[in-house]
């Protein structure tokens, strides 16, 4: 089990991480909450790691903060729930404001989330009612955001690339970057307004 790496970060594509620890790569596939944490390239990152294991491929999803992982690990013992759509619910709402939604019952904001449907936003506030009944919110924010992810030759290409990555269709993703796109705004903060804007 893998349950940290320590090392360069040498690529960042959302949703996907590369990190160098002495000479071999890792893929990892991290949300948008994390995303936003991140130095630039090259620089030394820590995330915190959650191994799935298939009969194709060992993935890796990585996370700033201890918060993060384990809400992704509840979430992923949601019936029907993989960790592609953990994903999604994680780059798509705080961490806080999910708590609320469920233990609000309002299924009506996560549907708003890529991949979420009625019946699984139902799903999730009975499943998760409980095991997120004495979550503390201190522990959300072990890790300031900040806005240093790299400035990329496009950042309006790699924002919406982002967010269809996540699940989002072309046409939203290109109608939510274009509306908000300014001159001299990163990719990160496009990211961060579109999803404000999708929810």
């Amino acid at each position: 089990m893998i349950s940290r790496l320590q090392g360069i970060l040498i690529e960042k594509q959302p949703p996907l991480l590369v990190i160098d620890v002495h000479g071999v790569g890792y893929e990892v596939f991290a949300p948008m909450s994390t995303f936003y944490t991140l130095s630039d390239i090259n620089t030394e990152v820590t995330l915190l790691m959650h191994l799935t294991v298939r009969a194709d491929a060992h993935i890796l999803y990585g996370f700033i903060s201890e918060a993060e992982r384990c809400l992704f690990r509840d979430l992923i013992r949601v019936t029907k729930l993989g960790p592609k759509l953990a994903l999604s619910i994680l780059s798509s709402m705080e961490l806080a404001t999910f708590v609320q939604c469920i233990h609000e019952n309002n299924t009506t904001r996560l549907i708003r989330i890529p991949g979420v449907g009625k019946k699984m936003a139902e799903r999730l506030v009975i499943e998760m009612r409980d095991r997120l009944k004495n979550w503390h919110n201190p522990a959300i924010t072990d890790s300031p955001q900040t806005d240093t992810l790299q400035n990329l030759a496009s950042p309006v290409e790699d924002a919406i690339s982002a967010l269809i990555a996540l699940g989002y269709k072309p046409n939203d993703a290109h109608r939510w970057v274009h509306a908000i796109y300014e001159e001299g705004i990163s990719s990160d903060t496009l990211i961060r307004r579109a999803l404000n804007s999708a929810l």
